[in-house]
């Protein structure tokens, strides 16, 4: 014992024994004022936090990013400027299964990117695919709960899933690439990231810019067979985790390449494809993408509640020279991710070690509340404007610039985005079926979602996903009524409408 250090009560008080309650005898009642035993109780019955709602199960690890490229043109951000390098926080997960699902359930895979700034933290909370299920915040959480599991069977339900994506035909792209081989990835390292939405950049001159983030594998993209797939999510469950954390310790540290796409402000406001649309891409072929640098996962956590559980990533985290779009789903989210964290960990989040800027000092007049360990020094007021100069605190900067922004002007309406020349549900997920996937990959696709097909029970639904598939290819439409044994013909939409 004299070569270890006592146990103590979280107060730092030692305690007699690891081992043994305070009870009456060896054989009696146990006390109740026995203060470790209760202290050691009520710490255990408080161990776990809610679990994140979507994206409750992952994992994740801690690098470093260098800009290699000049693109200072785009952007004043210190954090992209030539040569600067950052700490990184990225968080993978799963969207639709709960903390203990198998990490091989077909699904999307998220990628939540922190970058420790000198100038605060920006988060690039992304997935695997560069567009999502809907384009209206306002359908997120019917959609999460058509993913979860009935209330009477507590089971999930493809009929549900299916009836929410064929009434939402938006759906379409993102269900073709999650039906595709990106949604079954060989480990989280073999995956590309996206940040999904539209961003805006500012420059120093004051110059705007819209623009779309990229992370590029150096593994590469490797898919995983359905069938090993479903072995795996028997035999461990946590095999993506344990992937990552593995590869880390033996030195072999996966890399990708930052890459953004760059479009002008101007030529938002006339481009054919809403630009704004989480269920759109920008084609490469109108705006490449432009290198900006590589990051480095090289340190798994040293406890992976702490700095991974308790993470807590925001859209709202950017930082001057960055900023948000008028894309629905990323003005939603600036919202609802830290009333997420809030309910999930506590008012005082980010004063948690994992989420507190690493350069950036924090200096505000938000104080108090559950879990406040950070305070201001006792001369400076509680408000905001005071008399008390540099002593009574901090003062907003009107010289930092322009800030990202855009015009808007019009009456308040309940309505759906403006319809520019390309926009579709369905073009794209054609696109993506017809030009992008090969041979092989269009068979496979075929086969998943004939699978997916078997699983319906409802007609009307069963009906629908004819429909839905032949408006994304009508010869897939047809293919898919031949494999599931219904007749051929034109199908028709039940209840279905933009």
């Amino acid at each position: 014992m004299a070569d270890k250090p006592a146990t103590t009560t979280q107060t730092g008080t030692p305690v007699a024994s690891d081992a043994h309650s305070l009870t009456v005898g060896a054989d009696g009642i146990t006390a109740l004022h026995d203060r470790y035993l209760v202290e050691k109780l009520a710490s255990f019955n408080r161990e776990r936090v809610p679990e994140r709602n979507p994206h409750a199960k992952g994992g994740g690890a801690f690098g470093e990013f260098e800009v290699t490229e000049d693109v200072s043109a785009y952007t004043r951000a210190a954090v992209f400027q030539p040569g600067a390098k950052s700490e990184t926080l990225l968080r993978f997960s799963s969207v639709a299964g709960e903390q203990g699902s198998p990490d091989t359930w077909r699904d999307v895979r998220g990628f939540a990117l922190r970058f420790y700034t000198t100038e605060g933290n920006l988060d690039i909370v992304g997935n695997n695919t560069p567009t999502f299920f809907l384009r209206d915040a306002m359908k997120f959480p019917d959609f999460i709960h058509s993913q979860k599991r009935l209330g009477a069977s507590g089971l999930r339900n493809a009929d549900m899933q299916w009836d929410f994506w064929t009434l939402s035909p938006e759906t379409a792209h993102q269900v073709t690439y999650v039906m595709g081989d990106r949604g079954l990835s060989r480990s989280w390292r073999h995956l590309n990231g996206y940040g999904s939405h539209t961003y805006q950049w500012v420059n120093a001159a004051g110059e705007r810019f819209w623009v779309k983030y990229h992370f590029l594998s150096h593994q590469g993209v490797e898919r995983m067979d359905a069938d090993e797939a479903e072995r795996i999510a028997g035999a461990d469950a946590d095999y993506y985790r344990r992937d990552l954390y593995e590869a880390i310790e033996r030195g072999d540290f996966p890399k990708w390449d930052v890459y953004v796409q760059v479009m002008p402000y101007e030529e938002a406001k006339t481009y054919r494809y809403n630009p704004f649309d989480l269920t759109k891409v920008w084609p490469k072929s109108d705006y490449p993408r432009i290198k900006v640098g590589t990051f480095t996962l090289n340190r798994n956590p040293q406890n992976f509640f702490a700095e991974i559980e308790q993470a807590a990533f925001s859209p709202a985290n950017q930082v001057p020279g960055t900023g948000i779009s008028p894309d629905k789903m990323l003005m939603a989210r600036v919202f609802s991710y830290g009333d997420a964290q809030r309910y999930r960990i506590g008012a005082n989040y980010n004063q948690l070690p994992v989420n507190q800027p690493h350069a950036a000092e924090v200096r505000n007049y938000m104080h108090e509340g559950q879990m406040q360990y950070h305070f201001n020094p006792a001369e400076h007021r509680v408000y905001t404007p005071n008399s008390y100069g540099a002593a009574g605190g901090p003062e907003a900067d009107p010289l930092l610039g322009v800030e990202a922004s855009w015009e808007s002007d019009g009456e308040l309406v309940r309505a759906a985005y403006t319809l520019r020349a390309d926009d579709s549900d369905f073009g794209q997920a054609g696109i993506l079926y017809r030009e992008v996937f090969d041979d092989e990959q269009r068979a496979r696709f075929v086969q998943t979602l004939v699978g997916q097909y078997n699983a319906l029970t409802v007609p009307a639904i069963q009906e629908r996903f004819f429909w839905y598939w032949t408006q994304v290819d009508q010869d897939l439409g047809a293919q898919l009524r031949a494999l599931a044994g219904a007749p051929l013909g034109e199908p028709e939409p039940v209840g279905v409408g933009e």
